[in-house]
């Protein structure tokens, strides 16, 4: 009990660091792949062409997280001389580039994995053992191999679930993606 007020004054003083560190917006860095005209949404009016009724529909994602739609990345990953897949991945401020991984069933996989430049903390986890397909890792700023062997068909998310305290967490902001494995 006598130190419980000494807890409450930290707690007090980091609450603005940590907003400023994890509260931030998408908007303050540019996603690979992604120009500035992208990410700005159009205020078309609606009586104009149909392609203003499409962008309604990224929008209406949007309010399911606070950060503009990340447009899917689809890369399949190619075979080198090894006979294994190879495919690299950068996680950033709450995106993954590529984040739609396309792989071929029982042929060995290795994923390179590395953080964007930035002090926030990220991770990247697919849960799918029934798949063969199960790995937690934290990202750093130097290439990391996740090595596995898909077993079977189908689509598996991945993401990253680090979050501070009360926030929302990283894949609540965003930062997921896809790992389809075909035939």
């Amino acid at each position: 009990m006598k130190y419980a007020k000494y807890v409450i004054v930290v707690l007090v003083l980091l609450l603005p660091f940590s907003v400023a560190v994890f509260g931030q917006d998408v908007k303050q860095e540019t996603k690979p792949g992604v120009t500035a005209q992208e990410t700005k949404p159009e205020t078309k009016p609606e009586a104009a062409a149909p392609e203003a009724k499409q962008e309604v529909k990224p929008a209406a994602k949007q309010e399911a997280h606070d950060h503009p739609p990340m447009k899917e990345k689809r890369v399949v990953a190619t075979v080198g001389a090894d006979g294994v897949q190879k495919v690299e991945i950068i996680g950033g401020e709450y995106y993954f580039d590529p984040n739609y991984i396309v792989v071929k069933v029982n042929v060995p996989v290795e994923l390179d994995v590395k953080k964007a430049a930035g002090y926030v903390p990220h991770n990247i986890i697919v849960k799918a053992p029934e798949a063969g397909i199960d790995f937690n890792i934290d990202l750093s700023k130097e290439l990391k191999p996740v090595k596995f062997t898909p077993t079977k068909v189908g689509k598996y998310p991945m993401y990253c679930d680090k979050s501070l305290l009360w926030f929302k967490s990283h894949r609540d902001k965003g930062m997921e993606g896809m790992i389809e494995v075909v035939p």
